[in-house]
């Protein structure tokens, strides 16, 4: 078993800016996985082992506490029901979204392999849908056409960045 890479890191002003988004300090972050165009990481990818041990699947984590408000809105609105009847009844659907998951699989493994997890993604795929917040930040890292729900989630949200940052801070060190 081999664990997590030593890979990229982000830097000192990132890390402060998703520790203010998340409320805490974040864990395992290996890169930014996206930019939100504010400029601030919306989504980090992260090692599928905590510091402490613990695997976790998590690759790409939503940080943009706007995104994941709206996100949480849609949830409580029913859509990942919606969505997981639809993948059973939409055979292209579904394997566009096996498709999605083979790629959240080989992006985790490129940073480390993980035996506990082997063959695990997040957000209840490749069969169902449990976390929006993990099929959008798939979307965002991942790019348009990866992960058809993902990419309907992010349409849905419309320009969540349009009225600034979320959040902002000082540069390490002011």
């Amino acid at each position: 078993m081999t664990g997590p890479s030593s890979g990229p890191t982000i830097g000192a002003e990132d890390e402060a800016v998703v520790a203010a988004q998340l409320g805490r300090a974040p864990r395992a972050i290996h890169a930014v996985g996206h930019r939100c165009p504010c400029g601030n990481p919306d989504v980090v990818t992260t090692e599928p082992r905590l510091p402490d041990g613990t695997p976790f699947p998590t690759t790409f984590y939503l940080t943009c506490p706007r995104a994941a408000s709206l996100i949480g809105t849609l949830e409580g609105e029913g859509l990942m029901a919606e969505m997981t009847g639809r993948l059973g009844s939409d055979p292209e659907l579904a394997a566009a979204y096996a498709a999605a998951h083979e790629r959240y699989l080989q992006a985790r493994e490129a940073i480390g392999h993980v035996e506990e997890i082997a063959g695990v993604s997040a957000g209840g795929m490749p069969t169902r849908v449990k976390c929006l917040h993990v099929l959008a930040g798939q979307a965002l890292a991942q790019g348009p056409g990866v992960n058809p729900l993902g990419d309907e989630v992010l349409e849905l949200l419309g320009d969540y960045w349009a009225s600034g940052p979320c959040v902002t801070v000082a540069p390490p060190g002011k």
